[in-house]
């Protein structure tokens, strides 16, 4: 009988994965599709659901899938900030700033919504940018606290000079032409915004922003200008954050104070978490997961907090790589069980 300490696990890439990590090197159709499967498998998802919500009746489930890509983009604001070496614990700074800015033009000067949230988007990274550029050259938790900070000051000035209604809001915003039209609006914009910042991170000027959060000193170092690159990411995330609060105030055709709350922070980094750091898919699939399992858990009133959190740590817990790359790795390798070595006589 084999003794099971005699032998090791052993991960190997499939025959695919390596023939398949150049464009150049595929030879088959059956390469072509290892590469394009899981792709299919994001953009068919997207485009498909709202068609089984919508045979199945379900209205609600509907809006909330709107709901689950609008806080996806915000997600893949936050990560983008994160490859580049910028932890943030304050999306809702973004995602509030878009929202009241979008409001604030539709509310008090009738603009459409068409235009107000492009502006907002542009307005927004503008305007989260400057509020950010003097504190870039703070690391880690520093710069964390402060754009924590930003937002509760945001709101307690709101809630004080009654600027924007005050603590009751902007109500009454324009709504989309149709539900269908604001569906595939936002599912469009996440695709757009994933796709495009996996190649923008893929690419040689995405190696210099990894190479940022690996080791700004030695960029630096070598004549790089870490802080011009900062405020180019910085642009880019509170632009798509701007653009996810200027949505989702659309969306529920209000804006108020509570998109600067809590746990519109939280939600990217456990996300990032629950799917998987440093990968895109990782907190599109987390944001998903979360949003799901928060609406599934809202009949139970306060304690879904509780069991949110509970599934959440055991998640993290048994699947500390994230379910993505857990998820990956299957797909990308095989394990096989080895001799150790050759016992002793």
């Amino acid at each position: 009988m084999k003794n099971k300490s005699d032998y090791r696990k052993e991960r190997l890439d499939r025959g695919i994965k390596a023939r398949s990590d150049s464009i150049f090197l595929l030879s088959s159709y059956r390469d072509l599709l290892y590469m394009i499967f899981p792709r299919l498998i994001l953009i068919g998802g997207l485009i498909l659901t709202p068609f089984v919500l919508n045979l199945l009746g379900q209205v609600y489930w509907h809006k909330v899938f709107i709901l689950m890509c609008i806080m996806t983009v915000l997600a893949l604001s936050w990560e983008l900030l994160a490859l580049s070496g910028m932890f943030s614990l304050g999306q809702t700074l973004f995602f509030g700033v878009g929202g009241y800015i979008s409001g604030a033009f539709n509310h008090y000067l009738g603009w459409p919504l068409f235009l107000s949230i492009p502006i907002a988007t542009l307005g927004g990274g503008v305007i989260c940018t400057c509020l950010l550029i003097p504190v870039l050259r703070l690391r880690g938790v520093y710069f964390a606290m402060i754009t924590l900070a930003l937002p509760v000051m945001l709101a307690r000035v709101i809630e004080a000079t009654r600027i924007f209604g005050g603590t009751e809001g902007l109500s009454s915003l324009s709504s989309f032409p149709s539900l269908w039209a604001e569906t595939y609006l936002i599912v469009v914009m996440l695709l757009i915004f994933f796709f495009g910042f996996r190649r923008l991170m893929n690419s040689d000027y995405g190696l210099v922003l990894r190479s940022i959060n690996d080791n700004d000193q030695a960029i630096m170092a070598s004549g790089g200008n870490i802080y011009w690159y900062k405020i180019q990411v910085l642009f880019l995330a509170s632009a798509t954050g701007a653009f996810a609060g200027a949505f989702m105030s659309h969306h529920i055709r209000f804006v108020g104070i509570p998109v600067f709350a809590l746990d519109i922070a939280i939600l990217p980094i456990a996300a990032g978490a629950l799917g998987g750091m440093g990968a895109f898919a990782g907190s599109t699939i987390g944001t998903f997961i979360l949003v799901f399992l928060s609406e599934n858990l809202r009949v139970l009133g306060s304690l879904r907090i509780a069991i949110y959190c509970l599934v959440m740590v055991a998640c993290v817990v048994g699947l500390p790589e994230g379910i993505f790359h857990y998820i990956q790795r299957k797909y990308n390798q095989f394990e096989r069980w080895v001799p150790v070595g050759l016992k002793e006589k």
